[in-house]
């Protein structure tokens, strides 16, 4: 859930009251609030959604919005990188609000990114006890046995993790050059999933691509295209976080 969460002293200074250093020392100086409560601790780290007040003046809110990217490879999904590299706020430049992304995809995987200012949408849909189905089309070097891709729905053991899948599907079976494509649905995404489970089983991915979101899909996208999401389909979103249809 860090991603989308900022530092107190950078957001204060991005809403263009202060500059970074003088908003530093007025969170040490005792003059800053978050939900009404004082704040001295620099580091702090704060979500879109929280009240910010600053020498008494509570800071302007921007309305939430909710964007849908098309994350090409070889992007962090990040806001920022110290090694210079591409991120996927890059691609959302005519985007005005400070946006951060829901979760992550793998810096050689592509597929949908969700970004947004809202963090009580970007919890609801990270937090571990819901969850939302994600679908990926995965390239992997090897043809697994039945029994194998059977061990993905019972769960991998890799270092203290059991990951799973919930369904797979065979796309594409190359006898030749010995590659499989797999199609594999999601619940609970944790850190470079789909990679470490096929590694355990032995069989490493070349490709991945996240290709479906709950109700979202890449229909009519190409790799860089993001899109605002529709009322409805934020709506929905929330509701097959909270599991309510």
């Amino acid at each position: 859930m860090t991603n989308s969460f900022e530092r107190l002293q950078k957001v204060i200074a991005q809403s263009g009251v202060t500059s970074r250093r003088k908003a530093e020392t007025l969170i040490v100086d005792g003059k800053v609030k978050v939900n009404n409560k004082l704040i001295t601790e620099l580091g702090t780290k704060v979500s879109p959604s929280d009240d910010i007040e600053v020498n008494g003046v509570l800071l302007e809110k921007e309305e939430p919005v909710y964007y849908m990217l098309y994350k090409p490879r070889g992007v962090i999904s990040s806001i920022n990188d110290d090694k210079g590299r591409k991120v996927v706020t890059d691609f959302l430049g005519e985007v005005s609000e400070r946006i951060y992304p829901v979760g992550r995809l793998d810096y050689d995987s592509s597929g949908i990114l969700l970004l947004t200012n809202d963090g009580n949408f970007a919890n609801l849909l990270m937090h571990p006890t819901y969850g939302v189905d994600k679908v990926y089309v995965a390239k992997i070097k090897g043809i697994p046995s039945k029994s194998e891709l059977n061990q993905l729905k019972k769960g991998v053991k890799v270092d203290d993790d059991i990951l799973k899948a919930i369904e797979y599907n065979i796309l594409e079976v190359d006898r030749q050059k010995g590659t499989m494509i797999l199609e594999l649905t999601l619940h609970e995404g944790k850190n470079r999933h789909i990679r470490r489970m096929m590694d355990g089983l032995g069989y490493p991915v070349s490709k991945l691509k996240r290709e479906k979101y709950g109700l979202l899909t890449l229909h009519g996208m190409q790799p860089g295209n993001y899109r605002p999401l529709t009322p409805h389909e934020v709506k929905k979103m929330r509701q097959l976080a909270e599991n309510k249809e």
